[in-house]
């Protein structure tokens, strides 16, 4: 049998060599490139030490790490209402190292009560999931006689300005929360801002304040004393541990829901692989029973989801709340 020989000309050979180098020196760099995470993460908390926003990262963080194999550092940075925060998580390298708890009031309200925002919700974000919600409750002072949210709704009308709420500030989700309640209810009250949601709670209970939406620790036990008394949550469904209070739709208004939520984000450009692998370790830590207990004690049930759910969410809530704050006319400067 004859045998064929293939000649190659010196080109053609150098050709040969320079393609087989550029394959092994690319196939090198593909081999060398790390899974994802190959570092410490970081959560970027927009609030100070003990703030639920920075419980509920350090309640998530450890978990995340086992998951994940690296640490979930939490990084405090406080300031303008969350701004500085939510600022600093957008403009973080969008690898996926960089997270941030987006609530209700930094990531959605502040934007739209500042003209000024230093960052946009939607243009500077991406959703990676929700973490967890705690709905409000709607409470009175025993000497108002509304023993449910329709003689309420009927006192506020028969005394127009004359019910006043409190609040732990001008836009924040509590006084947002009772402009929604007078845009559905057609009702008028006189809005008592506070420096903290302990003071407000502190005058509903001497009497000063007549009604106070509020998280369901700092009231729970004084309503089973008798000193507040509770007409309505102002969730969707029913808390586990107040069977018997209705929600604010259940009781006849219907469109005043409240919800606080919690979610994590990344910067906009983070790859979209990550932000699965991200998804799905919190969909994975959000059900553990003992992260559902610790969130349980603050008050605050774990919901999580997909990422474009968190997304409508976000969407939702700006359109939402952009109505409230147009119809009251919230001005911040």
């Amino acid at each position: 049998m004859r045998a064929w020989t293939l000649k190659v000309g010196p080109k053609l050979a150098l050709r040969a060599l320079l393609l087989a180098a550029a394959a092994v020196t690319c196939g090198g760099a593909w081999a060398q490139t790390p899974a994802y995470p190959a570092k410490p993460l970081r959560i970027i908390v927009q609030f100070g030490p003990g703030s639920t926003i920075d419980i509920i990262a350090r309640i998530i963080g450890p978990k995340m790490h086992e998951g994940l194999g690296q640490p979930v550092i939490v990084e405090n940075r406080a300031g303008a209402g969350g701004a500085i925060g939510m600022e600093a998580a957008a403009k973080a390298a969008p690898d996926g190292y960089t997270l941030a708890i987006g609530a209700t009031g930094p990531l959605v309200i502040n934007p739209l009560l500042y003209t000024k925002s230093p960052f946009d919700p939607v243009r500077d974000f991406a959703a990676v999931s929700q973490v967890a919600h705690g709905p409000a409750v709607l409470a009175v002072h025993p000497s108002i006689p509304a023993r449910n949210v329709k003689e309420l709704v009927a006192l506020a009308k028969a005394m127009p300005q004359q019910l006043n709420y409190g609040s732990p500030g001008v836009g924040t989700s509590p006084h947002l929360a009772g402009e929604l309640f007078q845009m559905v209810s057609g009702t008028r009250m006189v809005h008592v801002p506070y420096k903290g949601n302990a003071e407000a709670i502190t005058d509903l209970i001497g009497g000063h304040l007549s009604i106070v939406y509020t998280g369901v620790p700092p009231v729970a036990a004084l309503a089973k004393a008798g000193r507040v008394r509770l007409l309505a949550t102002t969730g969707t469904a029913r808390l586990p541990g107040m069977p018997d209070l209705p929600t604010i739709a259940e009781a006849g208004l219907p469109g005043a829901e409240v919800a606080i939520w919690y979610g994590l984000v990344v910067p906009s450009a983070t790859p979209s692989a990550v932000i699965g692998r991200l998804n799905t370790e919190v969909n994975r830590v959000g059900g553990l029973a003992d992260v559902r207990e610790r969130f349980s004690q603050q008050g605050i049930e774990v919901k999580t989801g997909t990422a474009d759910a968190f997304s409508v969410l976000v969407r939702d809530e700006l359109v939402k709340w952009g109505k409230v704050i147009k119809s009251a006319n919230i001005k911040v400067e």
